[in-house]
């Protein structure tokens, strides 16, 4: 599907996703568009995105469910359990369906370090699932780190041989989110974007360019600080957290203007470095997180 390119000032528009959201449902209301079926599946992981979209606010992702999209399946949402929430699973594959994919795809054992239900009384696996699905959805949205790159659930010395999304799914095109977790704005507006005008345009590595264009260096406001030289050298001070640790530098998402938890705050608003969790290869290409001198702050204290 052509992919299309928002006018500029929504690049760097705090309100992207809400916009998105409020166009589709009106355009849901005129008979525009059509509502479209939702996969929303959990693999190897410890469930930090699907908290993170339902701590979303402006929009919410109730809103979402009850407005944007019929949800088909969750493994944390949906009322049925056992093999009736298979079957339900199973029943989309003959549909027009999206499917988004938190966690990594388990692959020890032939996927049996992350079973995620039962289907004909055998073990259904994360990769099956995610193998069976992927080959059948519209489009595809890995969420969050781990579905994207691996993240947390393939880092050393990963047990479990959790890798990817892409690395199960290679001849499939998708929309990667990466996040630990995802902010709810990248998800829900990646989302609106796709019912109203299909893909939005992607750098190289898939990330959506509204979200993950610019590098939280180039936007945090502690920037002047950096340029000054003025770093800070414990936790708590309020200079550039550049010699701490921060990965801002090479980070590209919108969080120094998006925020947190209702636009509240964010890791540098509080006073810590970020960690580089929207970046590939977190947690391991980013460690370690802070580095400081001990030593030293004891001494001043």
């Amino acid at each position: 599907m052509k992919k299309v390119v928002l006018p500029p000032e929504s690049l760097t528009n705090e309100a992207i996703a809400a916009r998105l959201t409020n166009a589709a449902d009106e355009n849901l209301k005129k008979g525009l568009i059509n509502k479209r079926n939702l996969v929303y599946l959990e693999l190897n992981g410890c469930s930090g995105n699907i908290i993170s979209l339902l701590n979303g606010q402006n929009p919410s992702f109730e809103y979402t469910l009850n407005s944007l999209v019929d949800l088909r399946y969750s493994n944390s949402l949906m009322a049925a359990e056992g093999e009736r929430a298979s079957e339900k699973l199973m029943a989309v594959l003959d549909e027009d369906f999206i499917l988004a994919v938190e966690g990594a795809v388990a692959l020890k054992n032939n996927g049996l370090y992350n079973v995620i239900g039962s289907l004909d009384g055998q073990p259904l696996t994360g990769l099956q699932a995610a193998t069976i699905l992927g080959e059948r959805a519209s489009h595809i949205l890995a969420v969050g780190a781990c579905a994207t790159h691996g993240g947390v659930s393939a880092a050393k010395p990963n047990p479990s041989e959790s890798v990817s999304l892409q690395q199960v799914l290679l001849d499939r095109e998708m929309i990667k989110l990466p996040g630990c977790p995802v902010n709810p704005d990248w998800f829900l507006g990646t989302l609106a974007h796709l019912l109203l005008y299909g893909e939005p345009e992607t750098d190289n590595l898939g990330r959506p360019l509204m979200f993950y264009s610019t590098l939280i260096h180039d936007r945090c406001p502690r920037r002047p600080f950096f340029d000054r030289g003025i770093f800070a050298e414990k936790l708590g001070d309020k200079t550039c957290l550049f010699k701490l640790g921060c990965r801002g530098p090479v980070t590209r998402t919108d969080c120094p203007t998006r925020q947190w938890n209702g636009r509240v705050n964010w890791p540098i608003g509080d006073d810590t470095p970020c960690i580089g969790c929207s970046q590939f290869g977190f947690p391991d290409a980013m460690a370690p997180f802070i580095s400081f001198d001990t030593t030293r702050v004891v001494k001043d204290e």
